[in-house]
């Protein structure tokens, strides 16, 4: 990761992702305990007048490296879906998935 970005983009981010994984739209996802985590953790790392809080980088690159890993599952739950488990396809389905098309054969087969 070359940039960490601000705290507050990386706690929307996490939300969302928290957000996307609680399920269908009806659930509230602010009543789960992970919610209620990441908004006790972010509240306490974050830097006051008083005192500079050398764990609040800790906490954020952590949490960066949290949302990376979130996305990534999500990415893969989705192309998991997308391509697998259809069992065998045709040569023209698998064709028409990488964007090729199947020459025709003389004398009007295929």
């Amino acid at each position: 990761m070359a940039a960490l970005g601000s705290p507050l983009r990386t706690l929307r981010g996490l939300l969302r992702e928290l957000r996307l994984a609680s399920g269908p739209p009806g659930r509230p996802y602010r009543d789960t305990a992970a919610y209620r985590h990441l908004l006790a953790a972010f509240r306490a790392h974050r830097v006051t007048t008083e005192k500079l809080c050398r764990a609040q980088q800790e906490l954020h690159f952590q949490a960066a490296t949290y949302l990376c890993l979130l996305r990534s599952v999500r990415h893969l739950a989705a192309l998991h879906h997308e391509y697998h488990g259809r069992g065998e396809r045709s040569p023209e389905e698998v064709a028409g998935l990488v964007g090729f098309r199947l020459p025709q054969q003389p004398g009007g087969k295929g």
